[in-house]
């Protein structure tokens, strides 16, 4: 017997491996070589070729030639590895047989105690490598790797798990969600059990939780910055919700750089232009528009009669009912901090200069004027020189203060006005009754008619006296004409008795 089986020796001996009666028996072979039949069992190695299993065991295995036979023959250099079912290809073809085929990777423990034995190894990878990933991914190495070199992982397909690579994701280095770290004294880097339920597993949620989870509703993996605003984005849920007219903002005019930048919104005038070119800015503070305007449409104003009369000018009587336009929109141009202290701010002095300062000073207007109506006059005449009294009282300030054309006032009277009768009465009597260039018309007459009810016959150079008191005015008084003009004489120059009595 061989060395291998020596222990076989003697006759008693003979059938643990042959029947009585028979050749040796194949099944004995491999009651005892219990490592080929598992192989076999596994459907692999060497002896489940096809030209190999259907042969006995002595056929390859010769017996009884001596101590010393070589029962297994075999040639290293000229095996062919395929046939034990484990291909040699890439650098594993540049490898000496005893890289692999050694005791530290013999899995079987009969196997460890042999000097040379190319059965025990398994042909999964760690029986030779190291598993550096320490049990986190499955024994099949070639999922990701090929026999040339270990990196890069060129057989691995990103699309094969369950989260595809897209757009800008195929550009990220691996090791931004593939993080390296240190596990039980080696550098790991983790492939497994890498959460990616959300977008949040990876990235900072911008929107701190505002728009939910699900952030392929607006954006995609192409790039943040590139948002499918148009599918039903709800802008509600941001901090400026869409009212009024901002619904039908186009997006790119707020969100000018981008769909993902974030504009200034605090203020109406960080998006709107100040239209009112700087008229409401106190103490270096802008005046929001919100005080004033709504999403509605900026016309018409917010603004009310309210709140106008919190301002220095109040609105009250007829200013109420003024539109806004009539005193803010002067030369095409919208002005809102005016001045209210001074009617002509707003009004046209039509009296230019023609009231002095006494009763206008500083243009006011309400000396004489309200705000129930313009034409409604309230003035005490008795402040002038000229007391209004009699048939005065009752005349309009027109008839004495303006000259018409028609309707339409062609000069008006004020400061030019004296006492004199003759500024608005025709002086019927010619100029006889003037003396010293001051007019005597109240030495006869009052305010309250025309008839010389304060004559006085007697302060004249000619006392009325006699059968002189029953004559008619007219006989002594007559009608003439004078330079085409006819009046009653009254001023006779000649009082002796001849010239009335022939």
């Amino acid at each position: 017997m061989s060395n291998a089986h020596a222990e076989f020796e003697g006759i008693s001996n003979c059938t643990k491996c042959h029947d009585l009666g028979k050749s040796v028996s194949k099944a004995k072979c491999l009651n005892c070589h219990t490592e080929i039949i598992d192989l076999i069992n596994e459907n692999r190695g060497y002896h489940l070729q096809k030209e190999v299993i259907q042969k006995d065991c002595w056929v390859c295995h010769g017996e009884h030639f001596g101590r010393n036979f070589q029962i297994v023959k075999f040639d290293e250099k000229n095996f062919d590895h395929d046939k034990s079912g484990f291909e040699l290809k890439g650098s594993h073809k540049k490898l000496e047989c005893n890289k692999c085929h050694k005791a530290e990777f013999i899995t079987i423990e009969k196997f460890k105690k042999k000097e040379k034995t190319f059965i025990g190894l398994t042909p999964q990878c760690k029986t030779c490598h190291e598993d550096v990933h320490q049990g986190t991914l499955d024994d099949n190495c070639a999922t990701c790797h090929n026999e040339e070199k270990f990196k890069p992982a060129i057989n691995f397909k990103h699309d094969n798990t369950q989260f595809k690579l897209t757009g800008t994701h195929l550009k990220v280095d691996c090791e931004k969600c593939h993080v390296k770290e240190n596990r039980n004294n080696k550098t790991f880097q983790k492939f497994a059990d890498v959460k990616f339920n959300s977008c949040n597993s990876c990235h900072k949620d911008f929107h701190q939780g505002k728009f939910g989870n699900e952030c392929e509703t607006c954006h995609n993996t192409n790039s943040f910055n590139e948002v499918n605003v148009l599918n039903g984005f709800d802008h509600s849920k941001t901090n400026f919700p869409l009212l009024g007219k901002h619904n039908r903002v186009k997006c790119e005019n707020c969100h000018k750089e981008s769909l993902t930048s974030k504009p200034k919104f605090a203020k109406c005038y960080d998006c709107h232009e100040d239209f009112h070119k700087g008229e409401f800015i106190k103490n270096n503070i802008q005046t929001d528009c919100k005080e004033c305007h709504n999403e509605k449409g900026f016309s018409p104003s917010q603004f009310t009669i309210e709140m106008h009369n919190k301002t220095s000018f109040e609105l009250i009587n007829s200013h109420a009912a003024i539109p806004c336009i009539s005193c803010h929109l002067k030369e095409e141009s919208w002005k809102f901090r005016i001045s209210g202290e001074k009617c002509i701010s707003c009004h046209s002095n039509i009296h230019e200069s023609e009231i002095g300062a006494d009763f206008f000073d500083e243009n006011n207007c309400q000396f004489c004027h309200s705000t129930l109506s313009w034409k409604n006059v309230k003035f005490d005449h008795t402040t002038t020189e000229f007391e209004l009294i009699g048939k005065h009282k009752s005349t309009e300030c027109r008839d004495c203060h303006f000259t018409f054309d028609g309707s339409k006032i062609i000069a008006q009277k004020f400061k030019q006005l004296n006492s004199n009768c003759t500024q608005c009465h025709n002086d019927i009597h010619i100029g006889q009754f003037i003396e010293d260039g001051k007019e005597l018309c109240k030495n006869c007459h009052t305010s309250f008619n025309w008839q010389p009810s304060l004559f006085d016959h007697s302060k004249t150079r000619f006392a009325l006296a006699g059968a002189h008191l029953n004559v008619k005015c007219e006989q002594c008084h007559k009608q003439i004409v004078e330079n085409d003009i006819t009046f009653i004489k009254y001023k006779i120059e000649d009082v002796r008795c001849i010239s009335c009595h022939s």
